[in-house]
């Protein structure tokens, strides 16, 4: 028996909607035991939803409330994640502002207004984008937490989902 498997009745409350009352302590566990493409999958469910805010401004926050080591991992997912010839214009943004560039990675860390433009553009470029980003975030999922109980009820059911299917 898998360790979702011993949560079957925590998840199922999500399946129908319901759910949401514990969703940091129950976010918490399943993030724990779940495999991380099952979470990146819950998270990507969360950039898409139309009951949270656009991708860019997701990314800008989860950006402000990271570590220094974090926000600098995340700027390297994010610009690793749009395609070799896109890659110049997010690089461009960040050169625009009068940082060097050390080994690809920027040395000074954007604003987060900066990243949201990036994550727009980035998103716009048809990449596969959030799901780099989810599954950066599915490694970090302290810095989910911060995005509140709507994100992780709708990440959660997500993550009900894939279990119930694969059951």
């Amino acid at each position: 028996m898998g360790l979702l498997d011993s949560m079957k009745d925590m998840l199922a409350q999500y399946t129908g909607g319901a759910g949401g009352e514990n969703a940091e302590a129950d976010f918490h566990k399943v993030a724990q035991s779940a495999d991380a493409g099952t979470l990146a999958q819950g998270i990507a469910e969360v950039m898409r939803s139309d009951q949270t805010p656009p991708f860019a401004q997701i990314v800008s926050q989860l950006f402000a409330n990271a570590s220094p080591d974090q926000k600098a991992a995340m700027i390297t997912a994010l610009v690793s994640a749009v395609p070799a010839e896109q890659r110049g214009a997010l690089g461009a943004m960040l050169g625009g502002t009068g940082r060097a560039s050390v080994a690809g990675a920027p040395a000074a860390l954007p604003s987060k207004d900066e990243v949201a433009s990036m994550a727009q553009k980035a998103e716009q470029s048809g990449s596969g984008v959030i799901e780099a980003m989810s599954n950066f975030y599915a490694q970090h999922p302290t810095l989910v937490k911060t995005l509140g109980t709507t994100a992780m009820v709708i990440a959660m059911r997500k993550i009900a989902e894939h279990h119930a299917r694969n059951a």
